[in-house]
């Protein structure tokens, strides 16, 4: 039987990284992330409504994870918090969700990675990929994933590639740079 991510929050930890639902606790470790000019770039705001996901308050930080506890209680999406096992210090975010639209991509997953600048490496990006290709698909119920990833993403494009995504070589919507891998 299939687990329903909506009711009860899977944590995800493998030997370097946890991925935990994100809580208005850690506000003031994620605005390290979401303070980041750097990072910011790297961040996947498609569809948005214009939220480019830059802020520089812990009061804007917790207003973004009140939103991503709304949009968790209506089903729209998942949003966990990476931490570093070693240190415990918060790196980012990534969210997931499953795609209901009248398009082509209807029920394709969408995967979104938001890391601190000095994070968006290989290394962090390939285990993020090894726990969202090992559990979202089924989580998600999914035989596709989208994920963002804009030229100059050097890192996250190799750590994509490394893990079997492929470059989708057409706009999503009306947006691009998107990489896709099937369940296998």
């Amino acid at each position: 039987m299939r687990r329903n991510v909506y009711e009860q929050c899977p944590i995800f930890k493998n030997d370097f990284i946890t991925l935990k639902k994100t809580t208005t606790i850690e506000a003031g470790e994620l605005l390290k992330c979401y303070s980041d000019k750097e990072a910011v770039k790297f961040f996947n705001s498609d569809n948005c409504n214009g939220d480019d996901f830059y802020y520089t308050t812990v009061e804007r930080m917790e207003q973004a994870i009140k939103f991503w506890d709304f949009s968790y209680e209506n089903k729209y999406f998942v949003r966990w918090t990476i931490t570093l096992n070693d240190t415990n210090e918060k790196i980012g975010t990534i969210e997931m969700f499953k795609r209901e639209a009248e398009d082509e991509f209807n029920n394709y997953g969408v995967l979104r990675i938001d890391l601190q600048s000095k994070y968006e490496k290989q290394k962090y990006i390939d285990d993020i990929l090894e726990i969202a290709n090992e559990n979202f698909f089924d989580l998600f119920n999914v035989e596709q994933i989208l994920t963002k990833a804009i030229p100059n993403a050097t890192e996250r494009i190799e750590s994509l590639k490394k893990k079997s995504y492929v470059p989708l070589n057409r706009k999503m919507m009306m947006y691009g740079d998107y990489f896709i891998r099937t369940k296998e």
